[in-house]
């Protein structure tokens, strides 16, 4: 029984400090959404009971070591048990316990983060390789960085035109996989005003590493004069090279080609427009109007010689192709 009390009392200092020592060490970034606070709450919760079942194991393993290990001349046999099957019912059935305690907690933190709002805000979300694109519907601005109004609820619809991607605020708490050919839905309530960093959290092509965008978290007021800044500059920026030239650095377009003449992982567009550009097979082609349309819309349709492609067909509207075909011609 001594033996017993001095475990039990080790085993609780153990996992205290070991508890403690796990959430002092900022395991976290900042909680920054209230959909974070389950989360984190079940996280904790979680480390706790780590804690407890780490020193629930090593103290009485290395007290038994130290303790009970083999003296020296001694060549006698230990005591032979065969079994106490309270305590195997006892390890058995708490365990059991503890596991549907925490699905239920599991289910009901899942729960929370998908609370809807019905007055929240729509973000429409695009993830390319390897950009990503945010539309807001309600106030007609498209942009490569998401601003968001505190304590609003957003919900973020997501779509991919290429591969899986996954939506990924680390101070937001949640992840979602971004599929092609479904809608996935994000919704996140903003909690503190910052600047983060949107990631891509599934290996998704050469440049995945590199697939960021800010996320801004600002109070309304700020945030409604964002929204009408970024209104003006879209009616004041509607040309057609102009409309392009935001539809290439939406739609990642400029990350494989360069405007400036440097090689990228696809030939530059400084110059393109009427050059001759030789194919892969030792043919030659103008780039006209017909040539440039056919390659935004299926870079693999005809292969620039050096510049294997792996890009999968855009889906852009005729008219979207005219403009960035009309950037592309002010490239010289």
């Amino acid at each position: 029984m001594r033996h017993l009390v001095i475990v039990g009392i080790l085993v609780l200092v153990v996992a205290i400090l070991t508890s403690f020592g796990l959430h002092s060490a900022g395991l976290l970034p900042v909680q920054a959404s209230e959909q974070a606070r389950s989360i984190d709450w079940l996280w904790n919760l979680e480390v706790t009971a780590i804690s407890f079942l780490f020193s629930l194991i090593v103290v009485p393993l290395l007290y038994s070591l130290i303790i009970f290990r083999r003296r020296k001349g001694d060549s006698s046999d230990a005591e032979h048990v065969e079994g106490d099957t309270r305590l195997e019912i006892t390890w058995t059935v708490l365990p059991l316990f503890a596991v549907l305690g925490l699905a239920y907690l599991g289910a009901y933190s899942l729960a929370e983060t998908r609370r809807v709002d019905p007055d929240a805000m729509v973000v429409d979300v695009t993830a390319i390789q390897w950009a990503w694109k945010f539309e807001y519907p309600e106030l007609g601005v498209t942009t490569t960085e998401l601003y968001l109004p505190v304590a609003q609820q957003v919900v973020l619809r997501m779509e991919s035109p290429d591969v899986i991607h996954s939506f990924w605020v680390p101070e937001f708490r949640i992840k979602q996989d971004v599929v092609p050919g479904h809608l996935t839905e994000y919704r996140v309530t903003p909690s503190l005003v910052g600047e983060y960093k949107v990631r891509c959290a599934e290996l998704c092509g050469t440049s995945h590493a590199y697939m960021e965008s800010p996320v801004v978290v600002v109070e309304q007021a700020e945030f409604d004069r964002w929204a009408m800044e970024q209104q003006a500059q879209a009616a004041a920026l509607d040309t057609p090279e102009k409309r392009g030239e935001v539809l290439a650095a939406n739609n990642a377009c400029v990350v494989c080609h360069s405007t400036t003449g440097t090689e990228g992982i696809g030939p530059t567009w400084l110059g393109l427009a009427g050059s001759q550009v030789e194919m892969d097979d030792g043919s030659t082609v103008v780039a006209d109007d017909a040539y440039l349309a056919e390659s935004i819309l299926d870079p693999q349709a005809r292969i620039v010689k050096g510049f294997p492609s792996s890009i999968p067909p855009f889906s852009f509207s005729a008219d979207e192709v005219a403009d960035i075909i009309a950037y592309i011609e002010t490239l010289r």
